[in-house]
């Protein structure tokens, strides 16, 4: 009995802490059977720019813009347009550089960033160095007597240098003899062996270095050139890839990583540490994250795509494991990740959608433009009259007049052959001729004898100018007005779908929640 009233009452009690949540962010629609919560929809009406204090007729406007939203979405849904193999690469290229910011400490990252470059700055080092070196390349497995020999030898090629310090050409006539390579190259911070800018970096211009090694080999260097250090902002992004490259991780992630390994609980086993360090491999369990044991069967497959010593491997497979664990949590733990990529995936699709049922068929539905701008043409009609002729400069009066009197006998699409053949058939051409539909100010001539504007000066030769043509208020084919054609035409496309997509679907408002939205 008593069993019984405790489970009577822990369902009581659960039944009350879902009406006291769903209270909290209760549904404002269903479209189409999908819930819309309050916190939803508020998200979207606040981040469009909705003024504060805005009426409930802005937010009525607001709704039916959000319905017609999400009518898209699902309609690119239903034509599988989220499942293509280039939406869920954009996705996932998205969602990559985002995850970013969100696995590593960015302060962290920028003060390490900003020490280098405080330490660089403070040792009155240039920016760039372009420089020239006598170098010899040293392959690893060099013996250690052929290896004196060429120390030998550089040191012999840097006495001389000493000696010949006068004579500036001398350093090129031992590059061009002995170096490996000939070619001056410029050199930022983090782009060669730290051995190699420590040195270069402390040298000033015309200054030689003596010999020293790298991991590429033997070299002496001579700065030819210095440029100043750029701003640490300038220069930021630059030093965290560099470090990040010859490091494996920036500081910023480490320390993040750190931070994952408490709130995790990381646990590691020194039994199976020390098996897999002292035999290269094991099956015991290497540590725990999260509740989560990771062992040696996931390290095994980590270590095959990442070749390096086994200590190194077991770091870089903790800390891959642990960013990989964090990465798929994001959504969970981080509201404005979870809005910030479903917001991209709601673009695509829209954009998608749009293209395909409106944006193609406004640009290349010939016959629809058409039958749209002789239902429409009023509403093409130009704001000023246009005249739609040709301009005629002519050798005497005489001749304007015979041109414009023989061009009234035949069609307008024949005028610019008649002038060419009838009047400049001759060795002396006797008109200049300009065909086409203008508005005012386009040409100066018309201007003047058309809609009475500035008195134009005669064009030499041709002095007597004249027209022939018609004015007219609206276009007479949509060819002419196809750039705003094409925008009514496509306004006109997207109504049509959108009451489509309307009659098609169900949507369910809670008017009630709707008057509390960004009020409660």
């Amino acid at each position: 009995m008593v069993l019984m009233v405790r489970l009577l009452l822990m369902l009581i009690f659960l039944g009350f802490g879902l009406a006291v949540a769903a209270q909290k962010d209760p549904v404002l629609m269903r479209i189409n059977g999908k819930e819309v919560l309050r916190s939803e929809f508020e998200r979207s009406y606040n981040k469009n720019g909705i003024r504060t204090g805005a009426g409930r007729r802005d937010l009525d406007a607001y709704v039916n813009k959000y319905i017609d939203f999400r009518l898209k979405i699902e309609a690119a849904e239903v034509a599988g347009l989220d499942t293509s193999r280039a939406f869920q690469k954009s996705q996932d290229d998205y969602r990559r550089c985002l995850i970013k910011s969100y696995l590593t400490d960015e302060e962290m990252t920028e003060h390490a960033a900003r020490q280098y470059y405080d330490k660089m700055k403070a040792g009155g080092h240039a920016g760039r160095v372009h420089v020239k070196h006598i170098f010899k390349y040293l392959p690893q497995n060099i013996s250690g007597h052929t290896l004196r020999e060429m120390e030998y030898k550089m040191d012999s090629i840097y006495g001389a240098l000493v000696q010949e310090a006068a004579d500036t050409s001398f350093f090129d006539a031992c590059v061009e003899r002995f170096s490996d390579e000939k070619e001056a190259f410029w050199v930022g911070w983090l782009q060669m062996p730290a051995e190699f800018e420590d040195i270069v970096f402390g040298l000033n211009v015309g200054e030689i270095s003596r010999p020293f090694f790298t991991p590429q080999g033997i070299h002496i260097v001579k700065v030819l050139e210095q440029q100043e250090i750029r701003p640490f902002e300038e220069m930021k992004d630059k030093i965290i890839r560099s470090q990040t490259r010859r490091h494996g991780m920036d500081k910023g992630t480490l320390v993040f990583v750190e931070k994952l390994k408490k709130e995790y609980r990381y646990t590691p086993d020194k039994a199976g540490i020390d098996e897999l360090l002292a035999k290269g491999n094991t099956s015991r369990a290497l540590f725990t994250l999260d509740g989560r044991v990771y062992g040696g069967k996931e390290f095994a497959r980590f270590a095959a795509a990442y070749p390096a010593g086994t200590l190194r491997q077991l770091e870089a497979f903790t800390i891959k494991t642990i960013l990989d664990y964090e990465n798929s949590r994001l959504e969970l733990k981080h509201p404005e990740f979870r809005m910030l990529v479903q917001g991209h995936r709601d673009s695509m699709l829209i954009a998608e959608i749009t293209g395909r049922e409106i944006g193609q068929k406004s640009m290349t539905d010939e016959a629809g433009l058409k039958a749209y701008f002789e239902a429409h043409r009023s509403d093409f009609h130009w704001d000023e009259p246009h005249y739609r002729g040709i301009v005629l400069h002519c050798t005497t009066k005489r001749v304007a007049k015979q041109v414009r009197k023989f061009l009234k006998l035949i069609p307008e699409e024949e005028w610019m052959d008649a002038v060419r053949l009838t009047f400049n058939a001759g060795e002396t051409p006797k008109v200049q001729a300009e065909q086409g539909l203008f508005a005012p100010g386009d040409n100066v001539y018309v201007d003047d004898l058309v809609f009475k504007g500035k008195r134009a000066t005669p064009v030499l030769s041709f002095p007597f100018a004249a027209v022939q043509g018609r004015k007219q208020k609206g276009p007479d084919s949509w060819q002419e007005v196809r750039e705003p054609l094409v925008a009514a035409y496509r306004d006109y496309l997207e109504t049509h779908w959108m009451a489509k997509l309307r009659d098609a679907g169900k949507v369910e408002i809670d008017q009630e929640v709707l008057k509390t939205v960004n009020n409660h």
